[in-house]
């Protein structure tokens, strides 16, 4: 038995789930046509829940008989779903074959991933909270349209920047489009660049104190008046562990982290234990590394081209925008800069040299957090080379090891 959805319910699962234009997720998710039994079990609860993670605002108008339509009729040969396990850390069921690529900014995991992805019949997701928004194209180094037609690309333009994107609604996000490559029989590619990210949908989400609004706005008021910088160095003074982990300018995370410790009186990084368990997705890694000073090189040169791309009139564009930025988008690496310039805070010159000192910090807080991957196995780039002249080795060891 197969669940066919009306015109109507496709477009407002589109609408709903968030996952991008039709010839990504939705696509995946319905011109498959998964027999239902593939969604049976405990990944029945991820559409109707995960949609209202995603897109809370549009759960209202999701037609009953869309959700509806993934359980089995009355009658039917499949069996009925178990009781599945609650919330989004539980361990899911997952048939799709799951790849991992890392590296810290500018290692060549962009120029790798399609010709890799190629070689492993596998769809691309985007393991990376900047390029979620639309608009922001540039300064994130997303996939060009034609790298985006050659291999299906998910969780890139899924959201406004003026909308928050958390790691909750992007592990949901994706455990959606495992599922539907999954039904699809096809391999996914997860290219990951944000390593909470990645940890969220391997290992799932620390599940810690609730936000405290009076702890929190007095965060804010600290970092209102004496800056990021500042609250890091307070960060590292209570939790060094979590300082090393967490970009200096990651004023969310550094809130969260503090508040944490505020509300426990225990550093956030000795709580969060979630990561040395078992994985929720079975998952074979590799990670592309370079000696420090040719990924310095290589991230100058990159900054270089984005400014000769046009970054600084992508950044006035997002600016003059009346929904005006989020608090997180505003704060990525390359664009916190230039809104700095143009608000007169500092000269073009300065703004650029910081985009460069901040990305090879970024580099060094991916570094950090990649080093936890117990299962990546590591390959060394020599200065100059091209990643992509690795894919056919690259794929060989993702396989020999899945």
């Amino acid at each position: 038995m197969r669940a066919y959805a009306s015109r109507r319910s496709r477009r407002a699962s589109s609408i709903v789930c968030g996952l991008g234009t039709r010839d990504e997720s939705t696509r995946a998710l319905e011109d498959s046509r998964p027999p239902i039994s593939m969604f049976s079990g405990a990944l029945t609860f991820t559409h109707e829940a995960h949609a209202a993670i995603i897109n809370p605002a549009a759960a209202a108008i999701i037609p009953r008989r869309m959700v509806h339509s993934l359980h089995p009729r009355p009658g039917s040969r499949t069996p009925a779903p178990r009781r599945p396990p609650t919330g989004i850390m539980a361990t899911l069921p997952n048939a799709c074959q799951l790849y991992v690529l890392i590296g810290c900014t500018a290692a060549g995991k962009s120029e790798l991933a399609v010709p890799l992805a190629e070689r492993l019949g596998a769809d691309v997701l985007s393991v990376d909270s900047m390029q979620v928004y639309r608009g922001m194209d540039i300064g994130t180094a997303k996939p060009p349209p034609a790298d985006r037609a050659a291999v299906t690309h998910h969780l890139i333009d899924v959201a406004e920047p003026s909308e928050s994107f958390s790691v909750a609604r992007f592990v949901a996000a994706s455990d959606l489009v495992l599922a539907g490559c999954a039904a699809r029989r096809r391999p996914v590619l997860a290219v990951a660049g944000t390593p909470l990210y990645l940890m969220g949908l391997l290992y799932g989400l620390f599940d810690g104190p609730s936000a405290d609004p009076v702890v929190r706005d007095r965060i804010r008021r600290r970092a209102a008046e004496h800056g990021p910088p500042a609250l890091h160095a307070e960060l590292s003074r209570v939790d060094p562990a979590a300082a090393e982990r967490i970009h200096p300018n990651d004023l969310r995370r550094i809130e969260r982290a503090l508040e944490v410790f505020e509300l426990t009186g225990r550093p956030i990084s000795e709580q969060q234990r979630q990561w040395s368990g078992r994985p929720r997705h079975a998952f074979t890694c590799v990670g592309l590394r370079r000696q420090r000073d040719d990924l310095s090189q290589r991230i100058n040169a990159r900054v270089r081209a984005m400014m000769a791309a046009g970054l600084l009139d992508e950044v006035r564009r997002l600016l003059a925008d009346p929904a005006g930025l989020s608090d997180q988008a505003a704060e990525a690496t390359g664009y916190a800069e230039l809104i700095a310039h143009c608000r007169g805070q500092c000269s073009l010159e300065e703004a650029v040299e910081a985009i460069k000192i901040h990305t090879r910090q970024l580099a060094k807080h991916q570094r950090t957090w990649f080093r936890r991957i117990r299962e990546a196995r590591w390959v060394d780039l020599l200065p100059g080379e091209n990643s992509a002249g690795r894919a056919d080795e690259i794929a060989r060891l993702l396989r020999d090891h899945a």
